[in-house]
């Protein structure tokens, strides 16, 4: 059966129509009241963020006191604030200007987010935050996500760092709501104006109490890591307790403070050391330079160990006493003489020694001792002495005297072997054995008074002997040897007979040649 359509009058038409407008009006329309709750949560949000800035600007100025009280203590912390302040600042002026501009889209040039007209406009925040090429919701999502990543950096604590992840957290909920949203979609797409200036300024309350909770860390961090003392001492410490006239005594002069409840470990050459007092004692057997090495592991206010290396360097020397004779101080000319030069509680290799130009040379032997070769007789000859101290510092020791004389005349004698085959002088006016002169080669010159050895070249001598008649019967030999004229000679002697040596020339290490006054006498036995 075919139905008949009614034909609708024009009037019924138009209120048909206004019917779906008004249905579409009530859908889209937001209740006046939840708009005024926006804009009262909107209200307490920013005076809960002034507040906060109020408190993180009294942690700022309290940085700055420290800062200046002591700056090598506290610079890393006060830079690590400053830059949590540069950064807290960065996003809550982005935030700021965001609420500025989707204000001026609802209400236009004169928008003001703090007294918002059109506060349930849909389109200002989708536009602001969404619009293609335009929106600025992923440069405030990408803002807040590096903003918590460097602020977690900052802070070890669990709990703290649960309380900043909940606080800027970029996480879209699981609701049908949300599905295929992102962040910057589920918080901004068709939101009421006044709800999407109120999201704005939460996140801009919520950068304020994270910048605070950091503060709060880099403050007592600043102390965190010191030791905890509970006796304060005060202590010179000596670069050396023993002074030389006209130096410097210098010493540190600290304060040193220590916790009597607790011992620091003390590890000596990696070796714990076990001492109820830390004082180190050490047997110094050997003389040279050594240095005491180690380190320390003290518990600090984080319940964990710091490490303090030391090293102190110091010097062993031998126990000596330096005593001289006035009437000795006597140096040869021409020789050799050795010196021995020490300065108390100076190590030999931080001694030097010189002589006046022209006077003669002084080198080292290499042992730690001195030569000294002096070149005019009758002088008085100074040697200075200097020494380096521990702060390497020149420091004259004075200069001292020695009379300069001529090397004495030697003694001629003869070498031989005895029985056990050691060498021995034979000095005339006892027997000696003609086997012993038979196996000789000659005669020898040396001054040997049981203090000096030195040794002369003979450069010639003379042998005299008496015939039976008691004629004297001189033979002269060239060098330091018997000639053959003499050996033969040596060999008619008979047992009580004796021969002398005399007029013998030698020439010492001072290139002095002298004919020396003494006689040998031989007896043979």
């Amino acid at each position: 059966m075919k139905i008949k359509k009614q034909k609708v009058s024009p009037r019924q038409k138009m209120i048909n129509l206004m019917y779906v407008l008004l249905m579409a009006m009530l859908a889209l329309n937001v209740s006046s009241d939840v708009l005024n709750g926006f804009t009262l949560v909107d209200e307490s949000l920013s005076n809960s963020s002034t507040n906060a800035g109020k408190q993180n600007d009294v942690l700022y100025d309290a940085f700055r006191n420290y800062m200046e009280q002591n700056p090598e203590k506290v610079r890393e912390w006060y830079e690590r604030a400053e830059n949590v302040k540069a950064m807290s600042d960065t996003i809550y002026n982005l935030a700021e200007r965001l609420k500025v501009r989707i204000a001026k889209k609802a209400d236009g040039a004169d928008g003001d987010f703090r007294n918002l007209k059109n506060r349930e406009d849909l389109e200002a925040s989708t536009y602001v935050m969404l619009a293609p090429g335009s929106g600025e919701g992923q440069l405030l999502y990408d803002a807040i996500t590096e903003y918590r990543t460097n602020m977690l950096s900052m802070i070890s604590d669990t709990v703290q760092k649960s309380i900043i992840e909940t606080s800027l957290s970029t996480n879209v909920p699981r609701r049908d709501i949300s599905l295929l949203k992102n962040w910057q979609e589920y918080h901004f797409e068709n939101m009421p104006a006044i709800a999407a200036i109120t999201l704005l300024t939460k996140i801009q309350n919520d950068v304020r109490y994270v910048e605070g909770e950091v503060l709060h860390t880099l403050v007592k961090n600043i102390d965190l890591g010191d030791v905890r003392v509970n006796q304060i001492r005060a202590l010179v410490i000596p670069t050396s307790k023993n002074v030389v006239r006209g130096s410097e005594f210098t010493a540190q002069i600290i304060l040193a403070a220590v916790d009597s409840t607790q011992r620091p470990q003390i590890f000596i050459n990696d070796k714990l050391f076990d001492s109820t007092n830390g004082e180190y004692k050490s047997q110094c057997n050997s003389t040279g330079n050594y240095t005491l090495n180690g380190y320390m592991l003290v518990n600090d206010g984080t319940g964990s160990q710091t490490r303090y290396d030391f090293s102190q360097n110091y010097t062993v020397v031998e126990p000596t006493a330096t005593v001289s004779a006035s009437l000795m101080n006597v140096l040869y000319a021409g020789f050799s003489n050795p010196v021995s030069i020490s300065v108390p509680g100076v190590p030999a290799n931080n001694i030097s020694a010189s002589i006046s130009s022209g006077s003669g040379t002084i080198t080292g032997d290499g042992k730690g001792g001195y030569v000294v070769v002096p070149t005019k007789v009758g002088e008085e000859l100074k040697i200075g002495v200097t020494a380096r101290n521990e702060e390497g510092k020149q420091q004259s020791m004075g200069e001292y005297s020695f009379r300069v004389r001529q090397l004495p005349d030697p003694t001629p004698f003869i070498e031989y072997k005895d029985k056990d085959g050691n060498t021995q002088r034979y000095r005339g006016g006892t027997p000696f054995s003609k086997q012993s002169l038979m196996s000789t080669n000659g005669i020898v010159a040396a001054i040997d008074d049981g203090l000096l050895n030195i040794g002369f070249k003979v450069l010639s001598f003379e042998t005299v002997f008496y015939d039976n008649m008691g004629n004297a019967v001189p033979l002269k030999s060239q060098g330091t040897s018997f000639s053959q004229q003499q050996k033969d000679m040596f060999r008619n002697l008979g047992r009580g007979k004796r021969f002398y040596i005399s007029h013998v020339r030698a020439i010492g290490p001072d290139n002095v040649e002298r004919l020396l006054p003494t006689t040998l006498e031989v007896i043979i036995n």
